[in-house]
């Protein structure tokens, strides 16, 4: 597996995931919900913290939110280089493609993540109440490293109360799927999902 064939997989998946956050960010107010489908819509927030919109703050009280976030970026700053090195690494030892791709798309959505934490408050005026606006007068809603990631995917599958006799969840209200995320984290999702189910072909 040589370099271009990763390097243009990079590309492809920021360039879609940049593109689908900049325009929501440009053409949505925070939280402004637009339905595609019955099944699908665009629902625009903002993640200050990690996965399904945690704080580290949350997690560790002595610590403030500012610090928390400014710790976080860095710990995702540092990870890339980890995966960038270990994609490297996978490349030139010749490791299986299915390997180096599904590193490549964790990079590639990982870093996609890392943009927006870093720059997008520098970049864009605040959304809530209004459209953002790139590169205001006043400056952005924040500054370097404490940006927030743009989330806009929404798959309201389906919701329904669970019958009663279903054991341990009967009775309960349950709606799938809830979370709402963007194309970075399809990819990051994508990768590590492949190496799971297919670690014997990939870490031959």
């Amino acid at each position: 597996m040589k370099f271009r064939p990763s390097l243009l997989l990079i590309v492809l998946v920021l360039l879609v995931d940049q593109a689908s956050k900049l325009y929501v960010k440009t053409h949505f107010q925070l939280f402004e919900d637009v339905e595609v489908l019955p099944w699908f819509r665009i629902v625009f927030i903002e993640n200050e913290g990690m996965a399904w919109g945690t704080r580290l703050s949350d997690i560790i009280p002595f610590i403030s939110q500012g610090k928390a976030k400014l710790v976080l970026t860095l710990f995702r700053i540092t990870a890339v280089c980890g995966i960038a090195l270990w994609l490297y690494s996978s490349i030139i030892n010749h490791k299986s493609k299915l390997l180096v791709l599904s590193i490549a798309v964790i990079f590639a959505g990982a870093l996609g993540n890392i943009i927006d934490s870093v720059f997008y408050g520098m970049i864009f005026s605040d959304s809530l109440g209004e459209v953002a606006q790139a590169f205001p007068e006043g400056g952005g809603y924040s500054t370097v490293f404490y940006g927030k990631v743009v989330d806009m995917l929404h798959f309201p599958i389906w919701s329904g109360r669970i019958s009663e006799s279903f054991p341990v969840i009967g009775g309960r209200y349950v709606s799938f799927f809830d979370p709402v995320f963007n194309v970075a984290d399809m990819a990051i999702t994508s990768g590590i999902f492949v190496l799971l189910i297919f670690n014997k072909k990939a870490f031959r």
